[in-house]
């Protein structure tokens, strides 16, 4: 990560700013040239006892990533030990709860990630170059307006849909919970784009800042999709854009059995639940969409399969529903920009505060 991009940082507990201890520096090239970008560090809250390191370039800033990364801090951190007990002791209920309910999900999408294979596998179906193009349907702005502009992405998956927007003149801040963000983070050779690893529950930005906060399929594998829009609609400015798909409840007998199924299967270990997808659902799966033309390869398949039955939280909502989220929180302009058969995007832009 450049230098200068950690003063777009915060912790994500006590929001104050955060001071950077740089271990190592290295080269990475960048489409104007190479540069020196921060390759392991240690970011130290400047209120509060909470501190999160930097490891291959990308700063991780869950609450919990003093636990994630223990042999990270006794190797580099003399007082780690002491530091741990001060959080520990001082914050028992938050941390049962952060690593109560992150714990599967993380592993989850860590594995579906892990799966993708990068050069070859399409994201949404879709072609890199076609993505910036979805990312301007959902959030109903015209390509030509991204320059300038300050992107949140919410849940940023490969990180191609964030190289593609930092193309476009963007500037970007892209998170995703999962280690997929290592991938996303070596593969980018955009300076205006950088990569965190955080929670969006937490988000550790600046509050009233962004131009366009996007939450693509995210919202409703958290534990609960409503508070987690109120953390993220806290990083969108005055006038700015909220975006976020959401899947929707369906009649359709094969979505309720799959639902249904989905209520044990994803108590099941994560590596077991890979095998038992990859030996049941796939095959049926993939011999269907065949047989109807799917362009899809197996592995696009098996991720799309893990996307619904492994996750431990998968949240369906109507639009109405969704729509009572954006006028509590003071959006006007709210409209259904996308929507298919599994879900929908719902875009508003913020009112000034009440």
């Amino acid at each position: 990560m450049l230098i200068q991009h950690f003063a777009n940082l915060r912790c994500p507990v006590f929001r104050s700013e955060l001071r950077l201890e740089i271990l190592e520096f290295r080269k990475k090239k960048f489409s104007n040239g190479e540069k020196e970008v921060v390759w392991t560090g240690i970011l130290f809250a400047e209120t509060g006892p909470f501190f999160y390191p930097i490891i291959k370039g990308v700063p991780r800033l869950l609450v919990e990533s003093f636990l994630d990364y223990q042999a990270f801090f006794q190797k580099y951190l003399p007082d780690f030990q002491n530091r741990k007990l001060e959080i520990e002791d001082g914050f028992k209920g938050l941390l049962k709860h952060v690593v109560s309910k992150n714990y599967k999900t993380k592993k989850s999408f860590s594995q579906e990630w892990n799966l993708y294979q990068y050069g070859t596998d399409k994201t949404w179906d879709l072609e890199h170059s076609k993505l910036v193009s979805r990312f301007c349907k959902e959030t109903n702005i015209n390509e030509k307006d991204l320059s300038g502009k300050w992107i949140f992405d919410a849940g940023c998956g490969n990180g191609f849909l964030n190289i593609e927007l930092g193309k476009s003149g963007a500037f970007v801040a892209s998170m995703d919970f999962s280690h997929s963000i290592e991938k996303a983070s070596s593969l980018s050779d955009q300076e205006n784009v950088f990569f965190i690893q955080g929670d969006v529950e937490f988000p550790p930005l600046p509050f009233h800042f962004f131009d366009i906060v996007h939450c693509s399929g995210v919202l409703i594998h958290t534990k609960n999709a409503e508070l987690s829009l109120s953390d993220i609609d806290l990083c969108v400015k005055s006038d700015g854009i909220l975006s976020t798909w959401v899947y929707q409840p369906s009649a359709d007998k094969i979505h309720n059995l799959f639902n249904f199924i989905r209520k044990y299967s994803s108590k099941l270990p994560i590596g077991f639940q890979y095998y038992l997808y990859a030996t049941t659902l796939l095959p049926v799966s993939f011999l269907v969409k065949k047989l109807k033309g799917n362009p899809q390869n197996w592995r696009e398949m098996m991720i799309e399969i893990l996307d619904w039955f492994s996750p431990q939280f998968r949240w369906e909502h109507e639009v109405s529903e969704t729509e009572t989220w954006f006028r509590k929180r003071n959006y006007h302009s709210i409209q259904v920009t996308d929507q298919n058969r599994w879900g929908y995007n719902l875009v508003g832009i913020k009112g000034k505060s009440l």
